[in-house]
């Protein structure tokens, strides 16, 4: 089984604190075997270790829209937040990108309702129905069933801001997934998850608090 994380930020995210050689050791050691970067805004230090470790590494973005949050995966450059949805989905599709929905349904952490989900139906590739730090709003369940009921595949994933947030919520696959293989692969996936713990609940307000001292 291969072992894929399809949400995680590192210290390119305002609220992230992987490093890159955090990520180097994870796949070294096979905690996990694909990990894709997703940090607010930016994708320069995914970009970078794309080129080091190849298909290891998935370069994505988490993108705020006005409406929520969305993920593009396997990207050649950045997209602007900020957009319409529709707007967005579009963009991410124009450069190859894959359409990944974050914490759908969360308003704690600006997941889609599922009115901004049918505004784009057909445009979604792949839906979280299971994430690593849903504790205090967890609607697992709402995606799962979104999910079925829209015949887009699901993932679990850690959305760690942490080193200590990787390796506990993931996806498991047949192989390594490449742009055009990760929405089949995913239809047959074994979804891991285990409980956050507290640390890993904490780290964006840890993570965000550090940085702004330290200016």
């Amino acid at each position: 089984m291969i072992k894929v994380d399809l949400h995680t930020h590192s210290t390119d995210s305002p609220d992230g604190g992987i490093t890159a050689d955090q990520y180097r050791d994870t796949l070294a050691s096979g905690l996990l075997d694909c990990i894709a970067i997703t940090d607010h805004g930016k994708i320069s230090l995914a970009q970078e270790l794309h080129d080091e470790l190849g298909d290891k590494i998935i370069v994505g973005e988490e993108i705020m829209t006005k409406v929520g949050e969305v993920i593009g995966l396997f990207l050649q450059k950045p997209v602007l937040g900020g957009l319409g949805l529709k707007e967005t989905v579009r963009i991410i599709k124009n450069q190859g990108g894959i359409v990944y929905v974050p914490h759908p349904f969360e308003t704690i952490r600006k997941g889609l309702h599922p009115a901004e989900l049918e505004s784009v139906d057909g445009m979604i590739d792949i839906i979280e129905v299971c994430n690593g730090r849903a504790f205090f709003q967890n609607r697992s369940q709402q995606a799962v069933v979104w999910a079925k009921l829209n015949h887009v595949p699901g993932a679990a994933s850690s959305d760690a801001h942490g080193v200590r947030g990787l390796g506990k919520t993931y996806t498991g696959l047949k192989k390594l997934p490449t742009r055009d293989s990760i929405t089949e692969l995913i239809k047959q996936p074994n979804l891991i998850t285990e409980k956050p713990s507290m640390r890993s609940l904490l780290y964006p307000k840890y993570h965000t608090l550090k940085k702004r001292l330290s200016r």
